[in-house]
């Protein structure tokens, strides 16, 4: 029974889980043959391109906070989601980023005269892959981050529990316990040399 639970919920973790599975992968990919996309795009991020400058109307109140600012920004451009909030800079101009896994903003706001500049990044395969491996959530207050944080996790453990459920199942077959044994010592012999070597 143990076991008929154990290969079912190892089936079904991977079947949902796939997407994440194949996205890592590729993602990963991206990253080890850097030098290839940098051959496509130039080194350095994505640049960005204006998409549209207006006017936050109001201002703010001396002594605003950078969060509380690119949160009003945000909802005036009708932008609200992840972003960063850097401090101000000396001249009080805000520049911050709207996360977006596809095609992130840069926004601009210079306090004097209320304007707000709007920047898109041209996309890149690789910012795209680089993003979707970097992604993370809890540290923002939107639940479809966290819903992604939680997706993410849940690949953590499930990345642990295919480990030892392969484990389990390789033992239960007696006929490949030997060779099972011998890929398992090979495999924890070169990541041993991996890691004290590198």
């Amino acid at each position: 029974m143990f076991s008929k639970v154990l290969r079912r919920t190892h089936m079904y973790l991977a079947l949902f889980l796939g997407p994440w599975v194949v996205m890592y992968a590729v993602s990963t990919m991206a990253m080890n043959h850097r030098e290839w996309f940098v051959g496509m795009y130039g080194r350095g991020p994505a640049p960005f391109e204006k998409v549209r400058e207006t006017t936050y109307p109001g201002g703010f109140a001396a002594g605003a906070g950078s969060a509380e600012m690119t949160v009003a920004i945000l909802r005036h451009l009708d932008l609200e989601g992840a972003h960063n909030t850097p401090p101000p800079r000396k001249d009080g101009t805000l520049v911050f980023q709207r996360q977006d896994i596809i095609r992130p903003y840069r926004i601009t706001y210079t306090p004097g005269d209320g304007k707000v500049v709007v920047e898109r990044a041209r996309f890149q395969w690789n910012a795209l892959m680089n993003t979707l491996h970097r992604r993370r959530g809890y540290q923002q207050e939107y639940a479809l981050d966290d819903a992604w944080a939680v997706i993410v996790d849940l690949f953590i453990v499930a990345a642990v529990l295919w480990a030892l459920s392969g484990l389990w199942m390789w033992w239960e077959m007696k006929a490949t316990r030997r060779w099972g044994a011998v890929s398992l010592a090979i495999g924890v012999a070169v990541f041993a040399f991996f890691l004290v070597r590198l």
